[in-house]
């Protein structure tokens, strides 16, 4: 994987448009662009990262921070994760997944979190194998401002 910068935002803007692309949702590129640009410019907001096939970049990895109660500390949230369907199925998903973990593991991070659609059975088969587990919490979201995408 390669490590995103605030140079890498319009391309990060159009693999998140091809994400997006394939979903019910619509995305607001202007909103994907004030999402990655703090993101890109302060390491403890989160981490982005290009997955990467032959040295190109074929999609990313968006990784978010906050203070947990729970954990007693720092945890990390898988908040947004794509490769391009012709690189899907070699690997790729399962390594960065590691490398994430491997990142969260050696920065005293304390958990690792993930959103995903209950009706997607690919990316929850990803996220499993990877060890993430279903827990008995349910998460409720109060929106406070417009959101990357909408349905």
């Amino acid at each position: 994987m390669r490590k995103a910068s605030p140079v890498d935002v319009d391309k990060l803007v159009s693999l998140m448009a091809e994400f997006y692309s394939a979903s019910p949702y619509t995305l607001n590129p202007r909103r994907a662009r004030e999402a990655f640009t703090p993101l890109l410019a302060d390491e403890r907001l989160g981490h982005v990262w290009f997955v990467q096939a032959n040295s190109q970049d074929v999609g990313y990895v968006a990784v978010t921070l906050c203070h947990s109660m729970n954990y007693g500390g720092l945890c990390a949230t898988v908040d947004d994760f794509f490769i391009q369907p012709a690189f899907r199925g070699a690997g790729l998903g399962k390594a960065a997944l590691a490398e994430v973990r491997n990142f969260c593991v050696s920065h005293g991070i304390r958990a690792l979190h993930v959103e995903t659609s209950r009706d997607s059975a690919p990316a929850l088969a990803v996220y499993r194998h990877a060890g993430f587990v279903a827990t008995d919490l349910v998460h409720l979201t109060l929106p406070l401002a417009e959101p990357t995408h909408a349905p």
